[in-house]
């Protein structure tokens, strides 16, 4: 009784502020007076260890883990709720038990209060009245008896840091648990999750730093940038894509969870990418450019370039590794051609080949067949 009392006193003195108290486990912890008819966890550690060793908490926790509470959450509708989040099993911690949020926040105050203004907290307590009082904390760090028991062992808890005993698939399939499928159904197999990334290299879903995606930084260029720093140099060069202005991200073109191409491209290949903005590239055309239909890639950098319109070499360079010996010109033209050259050449003015071959990505005139038109 006095254990119950205490649980009271403590959720009308403000205790249970930061998380959901569940009625469910206020009724059940009521009940406590009899040990003999009380849920009795499965490990070792039984409810008078942790009433001892922390404030009044949720002693209920552990029965709603165990209970399928989530049975009757699928019958609304074919959305799952947010009370259907299961407790991940921690592999480091077999026999360990739920708790519930309460016991968390006795110790980890702070970390209450930033999780509390995050999407998942804030999620995870407009379902808690069905899935029991661990919801908040334990839907995604799992059982936490054994850690409550030993605070200082590492791997009792899931953890999410790579200096973290918890392994990184483990870190994984727990977030994967609800957010699997959609844009990340090629995760499994992808550069990133054969690299040994986690999901919280990108996102922290303790604190709001970004307006959405629960990122880990301000927008996605930067996170992305924080490993890519040479691809975000390439975007400072004279002609590039308006990245740093803010017109286009990094998930524009990349999917950064997997797709099933090498560079995590969010279509099946660059020219779809390319032409997804650059419809008038596309054709199609009764002239064609092999370059052009083969790969943008080969005259164009697709982040940035020293050369106008991202050119990877300027015109006619450019051009002469392919036309080169053949029609015209058939002298190869090199920088002492240019206006300031040793041999200045007409040819290598103004816009040099485009000058005449102005449609170079194809033509549809009948009188294109040289990409004049």
């Amino acid at each position: 009784m006095a254990l119950s009392l205490a649980a009271l006193l403590a959720v009308t003195g403000g205790l249970g502020g930061v998380l959901l108290w569940s009625p469910g486990a206020h009724a059940q912890q009521s009940a406590g007076d009899s040990a003999d008819t009380s849920h009795q966890p499965s490990s070792r550690l039984s409810e008078s260890d942790i009433a001892r060793m922390l404030p009044s908490t949720d002693m209920g926790a552990g029965a709603s883990m165990h209970h399928d509470m989530h049975a009757h959450a699928f019958d609304d509708g074919p959305a799952t709720p947010f009370d259907a989040a299961s407790i991940p099993p921690n592999p480091l911690a077999p026999s360990a038990d739920a708790i519930g949020a309460k016991s968390c926040v006795a110790c980890h105050a702070l970390e209450g209060i930033q999780a509390s203004h995050s999407l998942h907290v804030a999620s995870f307590r407009a379902g808690s009245a069905r899935s029991g009082p661990q919801a908040a904390c334990e839907s995604c760090h799992g059982p936490g008896s054994e850690h409550a028991k030993n605070p200082a062992a590492p791997g009792l808890i899931i953890a999410y840091t790579h200096d973290a005993k918890t392994p990184i698939e483990t870190q994984t399939r727990t977030c994967l648990s609800c957010h699997v499928g959609g844009a990340r159904q090629h995760w499994i197999g992808s550069v990133h999750q054969e690299r040994g990334l986690s999901c919280t290299d990108c996102h922290n879903p303790m604190t709001r730093q970004s307006a959405e995606g629960v990122l880990a930084n301000d927008s996605i260029n930067q996170v992305c940038a924080s490993c890519h720093q040479d691809v975000r140099a390439q975007f400072n060069r004279r002609s590039h894509m308006p990245l740093p202005e803010g017109q286009i991200s990094c998930v524009d073109c990349h999917n950064p969870h997997g797709s099933i191409t090498a560079p995590l491209l969010k279509t099946d290949t660059v020219n779809e990418t390319c032409t997804t903005c650059h419809a008038e590239k596309r054709g199609p055309f009764l002239f064609e450019h092999a370059p052009v239909g083969e790969n943008c890639l080969n005259c164009h950098a697709p982040h940035g370039s020293n050369q106008e319109s991202l050119l990877v070499l300027p015109v006619p360079m450019l051009c002469q590794q392919c036309h080169t010996n053949s029609d015209h010109p058939n002298d190869l033209l090199t920088r002492q051609n240019l206006r300031n050259g040793l041999a200045p050449d007409e040819r290598v003015m103004g816009r040099s080949c485009l000058s005449c071959h102005s449609n170079i990505h194809g033509s549809n005139n009948p009188s294109g067949a040289k990409f004049h038109q």
